[in-house]
């Protein structure tokens, strides 16, 4: 993306900040053992604001600051340490790839930070996410505070920067949408492959396999989430990531992947028969929990509140499942008293964006938010039944289903992102015929 996206995030965050400071780190980097680390991603917000991709990199914003109001800290250039772990930016590349008005080694943090924070009414943070960066924060707070007798003040409030960043998180700018698009074609392919490749005495890995290929391929450098593959009875669990057990004829197999692409996410969901057709049980499940998506997906639309595709979608789950003599009792006080959760366990959706489970506030003043041209959401309702359930024939049992698109709100409707993944049954099973025959 163009730096002046990031420099118009920022100068927007500056707008709310005052006489303030805000210092923004990126993310640790992550020991897995020994000598080697988990693979490193940005903190959300912090690339949000910078499109930095480099660990060990702190943001500072200082409005008004005459020799430039956004400093980067960041790793110097370092030929014999690039030969081992690859290019830096260093302080020319943050300057001049990146949009920094000014950039330290971030080895000079400890130096140079105490001094910008002096005379600063406010400071912009986010306490609490790195616990040992706000330790640092304190010490150079202190560093400050002792200088009181010269004249020199520290900041006297603390205030929670996620207010500010979550909330222009959660309208996705056109080149925000661009990425979540792009992610979602990823994905597409990744789970029409997947239906493509499946079939009875496969192992779940294998058909991650296939997923992660295509997210590869793609452009995507890891998945957004670790992908759920989960056959049969593991469909029931609902964040399955074991992914090691083998596919058996007659089973369904419920999928859950999306692709990351330049820090956004894509979330889909699909459930499908393992050897390509559906029983009679299966079907009727499906055709529920379809029925239940579709219109919860209706419910998505300038003015309607967060909840509304959640209600609906549980109103129709409910009557379904009353229809298939799984509940007993009026669809008002099953919903009231919640017995559909035994099969119905989870809200219908999120918020979606560069965290899968994405920032932004679900309710104003108490009140379920108002959904607004911007928003990216999930949508996603499901029924899972486990074996032994309680009073269900057998024949009911280890069909776990969840159905799960990604939603834009447009000025008028809503687009489904995620569309180019077949969902209707008739569509699924004639896509797994195709395989077969390659």
């Amino acid at each position: 993306m163009d730096a002046e996206i990031f420099a118009r995030r920022r100068r927007e965050v500056m707008q709310h900040m005052g006489g303030g400071i805000a210092i923004i780190p990126s993310a640790p980097v992550r020991n897995r053992n020994r000598d080697v680390d988990f693979p490193f991603r940005p903190d959300s917000d912090f690339y949000y604001l910078t499109h930095f991709p480099e660990p060990d990199a702190v943001a500072v914003l200082v409005p008004g600051r005459q020799y430039g109001e956004y400093i980067l800290f960041c790793r110097e250039k370092n030929p014999e340490k690039e030969i081992w772990e690859g290019l830096r930016a260093g302080q020319e590349g943050a300057d001049e790839q990146y949009g920094a008005d000014d950039s330290f080694p971030i080895t000079d943090i400890d130096d140079i930070l105490p001094g910008l924070l002096e005379n600063r009414d406010k400071v912009f943070c986010s306490m609490g996410r790195y616990p040992e960066f706000d330790r640092r924060l304190m010490g150079w707070v202190n560093e400050v505070r002792a200088k009181s007798r010269n004249g020199v003040h520290d900041p006297g409030e603390y205030v929670n920067l996620d207010h500010i960043v979550h909330e222009m998180r959660l309208i996705k700018r056109p080149e925000e949408i661009r990425l979540m698009k792009r992610a979602a074609k990823v994905s597409a392919r990744a789970h029409r492959r997947a239906m493509q490749t499946c079939k009875p005495g496969m192992m779940e890995y294998e058909i991650e396999a296939e997923l992660l290929y295509e997210f590869r391929k793609g452009g995507s450098p890891f998945p957004a989430y670790p992908p759920i593959v989960g056959g049969g009875a593991n469909g029931c669990i609902l964040h399955y990531t074991q992914n090691d057990a083998r596919l058996n004829d007659g089973d369904v197999l419920l999928i859950d992947a999306g692709a990351e692409i330049d820090g956004y996410a894509a979330d889909i969901t699909r459930t499908f028969p393992v050897n390509g057709k559906f029983s009679g049980e299966q079907k009727a499940i499906y055709e529920l929990v379809l029925a239940a998506q579709l219109a919860a997906i209706d419910q998505v639309r300038p003015g309607n509140h967060w909840n509304d595709p959640h209600d609906t979608a549980v109103r129709i789950l409910v009557d379904g499942l009353r229809a298939l003599k799984l509940l007993n009792g009026d669809t008002d006080g099953l919903i009231e008293n919640g017995d559909y959760k035994r099969f119905y366990m989870h809200r219908t959706g999120h918020w979606l964006g560069m965290d899968v489970h994405d920032v932004g506030d679900y309710k104003v003043a108490e009140a379920w938010r108002l959904l607004e041209p911007g928003m990216v959401m999930t949508v996603e309702p499901g029924l899972y039944i486990g074996s032994g359930s309680e009073g269900i024939d057998e024949r009911w049992w280890n069909i776990g289903v969840r159905i799960e698109d990604d939603v834009l709100v447009t000025r008028q409707d809503s687009e489904v992102l995620s569309d180019d993944v077949p969902k209707g049954i008739e569509e699924i099973e004639s896509l797994m015929r195709e395989g077969r025959k390659q």
